[in-house]
């Protein structure tokens, strides 16, 4: 029997019984070994209702107790373990039973994926549950006993009918994971505020129109997704959380960005696709942190010099604004990685400097701004004014600890490169725009420092596996080359995070890139790439930005949406007559839903 106790007494061992229906079978062995282990695993069996036996697992003698036969120790059925974990996700389930209170030891249920309109009353009885996932069932309301659970830590809602939440969220003190995303939320209850251990709130795509003052006090909030709804403003109290490292914001409708006095910590920022017009130094002097601003799809007009305090940026995204100039400090940004500006009226740079990628804009900003000093003001004025031309830069060796060997369209990079730059420390590589056909074997002597390599626009035909020992590397550009693989040893490169393949000759998605979690942004667009494994990319836990464009891809299976790390998925330019073009158009957001939604049930 087991050990739980309900109100001073035993549970009733007749309760759960429906002698009225025969129960679906659920094999023996099943039940055996997760008498043994604590767990069972019903997901994906076809189940309209829950079997009587799981609900009794631990009260009702087991079938083996019932032959004539000797245990050993490892048989000794009296010896079982309360069931902890039950898993019944993608099944059939309409209902779930009362006698859910039969397992008072769960501390993981996951229902997910069923077609569940409500919840039992007893299930707040499960006080040692830990965390539930109830998400893609048809639930329009909670009941009030769930808020009872003091000791979960993970909640998952999302993808339901929820038109609303109770006050009594607010007694669940130990929450760390709230996901209520796509329900038809227009509010949010001001006692979410006690959730003060909430690290992570995704509340993107439902109706909200505004969020209560009172979200400044969950103290321990990393990440906020409000992305898809409806908003006009944001509390100025948002201002006030210290430990936000992610703002989703996207979507919405919103003038003007908020500014963020005391949010030290955040990361990333993401305003994309609202009506902001001004992008003021108000609003960027505090984000010491930043590393990703994302601010396309609204109406800037321009970017202040202040751009240049935000020395952690990696990535800009400025794409389908109104902006005409950039200003030259942008230039100086040195973990500056990617920067889009498609869809703006930019007048002062040449359009054909723009599709040469991010770094050669940004050596570009950097000569104008240095252009009155080095030249003199009778420097006749260009178009696009180069730094010197010399064979090496040591200037930028020593003080931005950049190798520069760009542009000089030879077939290998000379011994003297190298011999350059003696004991300095070198972060970042570029050997773009030249006729190389290998990589100097020589790049093994910077292992210990560099992290960005640009190897653009030569003539690999494979990757060496030099490339390998570089161990530090962060960013990997290969654009416009000849390649048609990468080696599995890429793997050993653990802390990369964006690699570039684009305009190459991939006819496969290299199966390398599927190890390397840390990877955030993939981009391998005009390729002739004709399929993606989507239960291995959803394992990329941290991929935010990939770009498939302009490959062969006939059938986009369903399961990419399952990828929800995903925050920019670029399809354009395949042959695949589903989704429609009009899907695609809508956003990664909406393309996303919609392919969960092609997922057989």
């Amino acid at each position: 029997m087991s050990r739980f106790k309900r109100g001073g007494k035993f549970v009733d061992s007749r309760a759960g019984f429906r002698d009225e229906k025969e129960e679906p079978a659920v094999p023996q062995g099943l039940l055996k070994t997760a008498r043994k282990s604590g767990q069972l695993n019903l997901s994906g069996r076809g189940l309209t209702e829950v079997p009587q036996s799981v609900w009794r697992l631990n009260l009702d003698t087991p079938e083996e107790a019932k032959q004539d036969v000797s245990f050993g120790a490892v048989d000794r059925w009296w010896e079982q373990t309360d069931l902890t974990k039950l898993l019944l996700a993608s099944n059939k389930l309409q209902v779930l039973s009362e006698d859910i209170r039969l397992l008072p030891a769960l501390t993981v249920l996951d229902i997910h994926d069923n077609q569940l309109t409500s919840l039992p009353k007893a299930i707040g009885e499960l006080e040692h549950l830990q965390k539930l996932n109830l998400s893609r069932n048809k639930l329009k309301e909670l009941p009030e006993e769930l808020w009872n659970l003091k000791d979960l830590r993970s909640l998952h809602l999302q993808e339901n009918e929820l038109e609303k939440v109770s006050e009594g969220v607010g007694q669940l003190c130990c929450m760390s994971d709230m996901d209520l995303s796509n329900n038809r939320l227009t509010a949010i209850p001001d006692s979410f505020s006690n959730l003060s251990n909430l690290v992570k709130f995704n509340l993107s795509n439902n109706k909200l129109r505004s969020l209560p003052p009172g979200i400044s006090a969950m103290k321990s909030l990393k990440l906020l997704d409000c992305t898809n709804n409806q908003l006009e403003r944001v509390p100025q109290e948002l201002a006030q959380m210290a430990s936000l490292e992610q703002l989703y914001l996207r979507h919405n409708k919103l003038r003007c960005l908020p500014e963020l006095p005391a949010c030290k910590l955040l990361k990333e920022l993401h305003v994309g696709n609202n009506q902001i017009e001004l992008l003021g130094p108000e609003h960027l002097k505090h984000l010491n942190a930043i590393s990703v601003l994302e601010l396309s799809e609204n109406k800037l007009k321009s970017l202040p010099d202040e751009i240049a305090l935000l020395q952690g940026l990696e990535r800009l995204e400025l794409t389908n604004n109104d902006i005409s100039s950039l200003p030259y400090a942008l230039g100086n940004l040195p973990k500056l990685k990617i920067v889009g500006l498609e869809g703006n009226p930019l007048r002062s740079i040449r359009r054909d400097l723009l599709t040469k990628g991010t770094q050669e804009l940004l050596k570009y900003l950097r000569s104008r701004e240095q252009e009155p000093e080095e030249k003199g003001k009778d420097a006749p004025q260009t178009a696009m004014t180069l730094p010197s031309q010399a064979k090496v830069n040591v200037h930028a060796i020593k003080t931005l600890k950049a190798l520069e060997y760009s542009e000089k369209q030879e077939a290998s990079i000379p011994d003297d490169v190298f011999d350059a730059v003696c004991n300095n420390p070198i972060t970042s590589v570029n050997f773009s725009k030249n006729q190389l056909t290998g990589i100097p074997a020589r790049i093994v002597e910077l292992k210990a420092t560099v992290s960005d390599l640009n190897l653009g626009f030569n003539k690999l035909t494979c990757v060496p596996l030099e490339i390998c020992m570089l161990q530090q590397l962060v960013h990997l550009d290969f654009r416009n080359n000849l390649l048609s693989s990468l080696p599995a040893e890429l793997e050993a490169l653990v802390k990369l995070r964006s690699v570039i393949l684009s305009f190459n000759r991939f006819k496969a998605f290299p199966d390398v890139l599927y190890q390397i979690t840390t990877l955030e942004t993939i981009l391998i667009s005009s390729n002739q790439v004709g399929t993606i494994d989507p239960l291995r990319l959803k394992q990329l836990s941290k991929l935010a930005t990939l770009d498939l464009q302009n490959n062969d891809i006939l059938q986009v299976p369903p399961e990419l949406g399952n990828c929800t790390s995903l925050r920019a998925l670029m399809l354009d330019g395949n042959p695949f007559r589903n989704p429609r073009a009009a899907i695609v158009a809508r956003g990664t957001d909406a393309l996303l839903e919609y392919l969960r939604s092609r997922i057989p049930t």
